[in-house]
């Protein structure tokens, strides 16, 4: 019986000892993995941050560098509306930003002692008159050259650009004896015939880029129900074409609008003269009267502040879309 007794109490110490050694080594490794854990995790946020940090940073350095070109391309058209509310006294002596309370004394001088009025009439009919046949005219040759089949359309359309290869003075010289031959000499409509001379070519290219992306099978569905192909085109293809034709008529008035040399050359008479020559005219040697320059620079920039306002979408979906697309 004691040999028993000392094999049990022998083997009860083995199995002691195993147990002791199980629990050191499971609490050996726990105490690894819970040591091992923080570093990993602390590591991770740290990269973490590290990341939102970098992400943080180049977004402010973007939107102050997106500030700096706003205020460094806005900043001279806010003074000159500025300048053009001071009352002559202080044109030159007041420097503040902020004027209050506006003088309007140099819109009334301008459009009283002036023909400014006979001249903003002339410009807008110009921009509209320009808008309405180059948008005309460039839909049905852009359409005409994306889906009739003739040799060489491509390098047409391209060619079309070439006038924006040379300066405006270099065309308006020819321009201005050709006109003097045809009766078009100091005329309204020789001038828009030499302002769609510069629109038109854009316009075109424009427009050749939407109509070449344009599916061939809606016009094709819309005669199967009974369209012709005309009724196609002014049914389906200009609806679709609508981002197009806003941005060839806002680059058409800019064109119009803005226009200084065709204008200075090709008109003479003080009653036909457009917003841009009637205002240069006002610069003289001796007296600057720069109050009313200023208001009449602040009238001519109105209406394109209008435009964009309203139809910025529409421009920047047509440029983008004609230059993906085209």
């Amino acid at each position: 019986m004691s040999t028993q007794n000392q094999a049990r109490s022998a083997a009860a110490v083995v199995v002691g000892s195993r147990a002791v050694r199980m629990l050191h080594s499971s609490s050996g490794s726990g105490r690894e993995i819970s040591d091992s854990t923080p570093s990993v995790s602390h590591g991770k946020t740290t990269r973490y941050y590290g990341k939102s940090l970098k992400q943080i940073a180049g977004r402010v350095g973007l939107y102050a560098a997106v500030a700096l070109i706003c205020i460094y391309s806005f900043f001279p058209i806010y003074w000159m509306i500025l300048s053009s509310l001071r009352s002559p006294e202080k044109l030159f002596l007041d420097s503040s930003l902020v004027f209050w309370p506006p003088d309007l004394s140099s819109y009334k001088s301008l459009l009283q002692l002036t023909n400014y009025p006979a001249n903003f009439v002339n410009s807008v009919m110009m921009a509209m008159a320009t808008i309405a046949v180059a948008t005309t005219l460039s839909s049905f040759i852009a359409y005409g050259a994306t889906r009739l089949r003739f040799r060489g359309k491509t390098t047409l359309v391209a060619s079309m650009l070439f006038a924006y290869m040379f300066p405006p003075l270099m065309l308006v010289i020819p321009m201005s004896a050709l006109f003097r031959i045809a009766g078009l000499a100091d005329s309204l409509w020789g001038l828009l015939i030499a302002h769609l001379a510069i629109s038109l070519p854009l316009a075109v290219w424009l427009l050749w880029g939407f109509f070449k992306s344009m599916p061939f099978d809606l016009e094709e569905a819309a005669m199967v129900d009974g369209c012709s192909q005309f009724g196609a085109f002014i049914k389906v293809v200009l609806p679709l074409s609508a981002p197009g034709l806003i941005t060839v008529g806002i680059f058409s008035f800019l064109l119009s609008w803005a226009d200084y040399v065709f204008a200075l050359i090709l008109i003479m008479s003080d009653d036909r003269k457009t917003l841009p020559v009637g205002l240069a005219s006002m610069l003289g040697a001796q007296d600057l009267r720069w109050g009313e320059i200023l208001a009449g620079a602040t009238l001519i920039a109105l209406p394109l502040f209008v435009i964009f306002m309203f139809c910025y979408r529409y421009f920047v979906a047509g440029l983008t879309a004609g230059a993906l697309k085209g």
